[in-house]
């Protein structure tokens, strides 16, 4: 299993799949083929459904400005490996050639076998039950199992990582206008946290954590400076959760960066074994996961034991079984900005349901893990962020 450093990608929205993930793979042929001038990538499946809402073209021309690059779109056409799959090639004494098929899993991650992963594992275990086991039996935290294998940088990192989510919920709480695209659609985070502060108590409080989620989420749709958590479109549900505990319960930066360490080793479960692609299991594998990681974290925070720990995380991800992707125009707007709001409340909920009882109960994580794959498997390719089914289907808007 990688290091949840691959979970935590520092970088620019609206989305990890469709923007990080195709700038990264044209950066990596680009530097290939430094002495030519004319390259061509073909985009498939979901890419080129809603790579114009995702700005997929955008993040290729920007790497290749400086080239003549053109890009092919074939919505129709699924790659066997995944529904992100893109081809890119150059032209060299007339012809294509150099032929090199990658793909973007999410996260910003990219591969060009899909039967191995991105980066190298470091993790001797890769299911929860392994690593509560060997929690348990070594007196142990889950941060301190992430301690055990990581590399002491990813310390360092975790700061750069939370300063990083902390900057995205202050620009974002100040932003106000409209964000780019069809929809037109306007922020809100500014006003739900005037609002939020004229409220008492448990109405101020729950305001609040919707206020900071829309900040980041409007932050990546506006194409800012976020945190993948695990992806772009699920960015605010993480940092908004942490920050609310943080300013509420005054928490220090060292606790709040351990619960990290614990929200990523739980996102790379996610990932190692199911999916944290829109395009390959719909929004289960987003949000669902980001309120898996959000719901341990916040447990984590609370005191909670390393079964009450694992208890929230399953119902975070439980509780988005069969979630599609559907965003309206191909934009990481609608319904994605509204969905984590609703996520980061939902995992203070999760934290407090876990901490009543004592961790006892019939769904593992491993098993809800597999549960929510097989229902990404057995999910049309129309729920799975290529804009023709449910919401974006009846809204009518083309990206």
């Amino acid at each position: 299993m990688e290091s949840i450093r691959e979970i935590f990608r520092i970088g620019n929205g609206p989305s990890s799949s469709h923007t990080m993930g195709p700038m990264k793979a044209a950066e990596m042929y680009k530097g290939r083929f430094e002495n030519y001038d004319h390259f061509r990538v073909t985009l498939y499946g979901s890419l080129a459904a809603t790579g114009k809402g995702h700005l997929t073209d955008w993040a290729v021309e920007k790497v290749f400005e400086d080239r003549k690059i053109e890009v092919l779109w074939e919505p129709d056409v699924f790659l066997p490996e995944h529904p992100n799959g893109m081809k890119f090639e150059v032209f060299v004494d007339g012809s294509w050639t150099k032929s090199w098929t990658c793909y973007s899993i999410g996260g910003g991650a990219v591969v060009d076998d899909i039967t191995q992963g991105a980066t190298p594992s470091i993790y001797p275990l890769s299911t929860m039950d392994e690593i509560l086991k060997w929690c348990y039996d070594n007196g142990k935290q889950i941060w301190e199992f992430v301690e055990e294998y990581e590399s002491k940088e990813v310390w360092s990192y975790l700061e750069e990582v939370w300063e990083v989510m902390k900057s995205a919920i202050e620009r974002g709480l100040d932003a106000e206008g409209t964000l780019p695209g069809i929809i037109k659609y306007p922020r809100k985070a500014a006003s739900y946290y005037t609002k939020a502060r004229n409220f008492e108590r448990t109405m101020k409080k729950r305001s609040m954590v919707y206020a900071f989620a829309l900040a980041v989420s409007e932050e990546n749709a506006g194409g800012g400076q976020i945190v993948t958590a695990p992806t772009c479109g699920a960015c605010g549900v993480v940092p908004s959760v942490l920050f609310h505990m943080q300013k509420y319960e005054k928490l220090s930066d060292v606790r709040v960066i351990r619960a990290l360490a614990t929200a990523g080793l739980i996102g790379t479960l996610v990932k190692k074994n199911a999916s944290i692609s829109g395009a390959e299991v719909g929004c289960q594998g987003e949000v669902g996961t980001a309120c898996a990681m959000a719901s341990a974290a916040a447990t984590q925070l609370s005191g909670g034991s390393i079964f009450q720990i694992e208890y929230a995380a399953e119902m975070g991800l439980e509780h988005h079984l069969g979630l599609t992707c559907d965003p309206i125009a191909g934009l990481v707007q609608v319904p994605c900005i509204e969905r984590n709001a609703f996520a980061a409340a939902r995992a203070l909920s999760h934290k407090n349901y876990a901490m009543l009882s004592d961790g006892r109960h019939m769904i593992s994580f491993d098993k809800v893990t597999k549960t929510m794959k097989q229902t990404g498997d057995d999910l049309p390719h129309l729920y799975k962020e290529t804009s023709e089914g449910g919401l974006a289907h009846f809204h009518g808007l083309k990206g």
